[in-house]
C-alpha cells in the first residue's frame, strides 16, 4: 500500500507518490486543472492504480497560522475528495513547501519556464515527505 500527497496550485494538482514502505515520496505527476468532476476522477484514478491507502493534501495555512482563500479552497477540494473516495484523507500544512521546492529548483539551474512546469509535483513530494517523516517521529524511530 502506498500514501499520495497532493500539492493544489491555481493551475495544475502536483502529485507524489510513497514507496511501498511509506518512507521516501517520490514526486510522480502534475494534473492540469479543468473542470473539478474531471480533477477529481483523474485523483480516483490515481487512487485506484497505485492501491493508495491514505491521501495527504497541502493545506496553506498562512505563516501567522491562520487560514486565507487558498486553505478555504483547499478545505473545500478535500470536502469533495471525502465524497467521493473511502481512504483516509489527511489535510497538511503546507507552510513552506512551495519555497523549499523553489529553492531546490533554483540550485538544479532549471529556467523559471521549467520551474512553473514542475513546481506543484515538486511541492508535494515535499508535503508528502514532510508526512512521512513525522510518524517516523511519532513512532519514536529514526529517520
Amino acid at each position: 500500500m502506498k500514501i499520495l500527497g497532493l500539492d493544489l496550485g491555481s493551475k495544475t494538482i502536483g502529485v507524489a507518490v510513497s514507496d511501498d514502505l511509506e518512507i521516501t515520496a517520490q514526486v510522480l505527476t502534475s494534473i492540469k486543472r479543468t473542470a473539478l468532476a474531471k480533477d477529481l476522477s483523474i485523483i480516483q484514478d490515481l487512487v485506484k492504480t497505485y492501491h493508495i491507502q491514505e491521501l495527504v493534501v497541502g493545506l496553506p495555512i498562512n505563516m501567522d497560522g491562520s487560514k486565507g482563500e487558498s486553505a478555504l479552497k483547499a478545505e473545500e477540494f478535500i470536502e469533495h475528495l471525502r465524497g467521493c473516495l473511502s481512504i483516509k484523507i489527511i489535510p497538511w500544512d503546507e507552510r513552506l513547501s512551495t519555497v523549499a521546492a523553489e529553492r531546490i529548483l533554483l540550485e538544479g539551474d532549471l529556467s523559471r519556464k521549467k520551474r512553473r512546469k514542475v513546481i506543484d509535483r515538486v511541492a508535494a513530494g515535499f508535503i508528502l515527505q514532510g508526512y512521512l517523516d513525522s510518524r517516523v517521529r511519532d513512532k519514536g524511530l529514526s529517520a
